[in-house]
């Protein structure tokens, strides 16, 4: 029966330091709100976003938010097709500008060496 007491009297005490604990243990203000964590280096809104901004892009922690080695992961693939894409529209524009200019070239040639019937030899010999 004594042993019954103690374990009711030390239930008793256990219940009551775990209510102190969550309810505060009677202090009167609440607890500060905190600001939510942000981006620090947000993506750029004022040009297209590049592989280097998705490189140094770096999600905050959060308690159950998603692993970090799948997000890393997902990134790192975006950057580099984001490179790649880059890359492959730095090649096209170069392409367009060397046929742009060589088209020009040939025009330029085709108009020195197009001799019309009344400015070229001859010319005279019509009138």
């Amino acid at each position: 029966m004594v042993m019954f007491l103690f374990l009711v009297v030390a239930l008793a005490v256990v219940v009551a330091a775990v209510t102190l604990a969550v309810v505060g243990g009677g202090e009167s203000a609440p607890l500060p709100e905190v600001a939510p964590e942000r981006l620090q280096d947000p993506l750029p809104e004022d040009r297209p976003v590049s592989g280097a901004d998705v490189e140094s892009l770096r999600f905050p922690l959060a308690p159950r938010g998603y692993r970090m080695a799948d997000v890393d992961d997902a990134l790192g693939r975006l950057a580099a097709e984001l490179a790649e894409r880059d890359a492959r529209i730095a090649d096209l524009e170069s392409a367009l500008a060397g046929a742009r200019a060589a088209a020009a070239h040939v025009h330029q040639v085709h108009d020195v060496h197009d001799v019309r019937p009344d400015q070229g030899e001859g010319a005279e010999e019509r009138r």
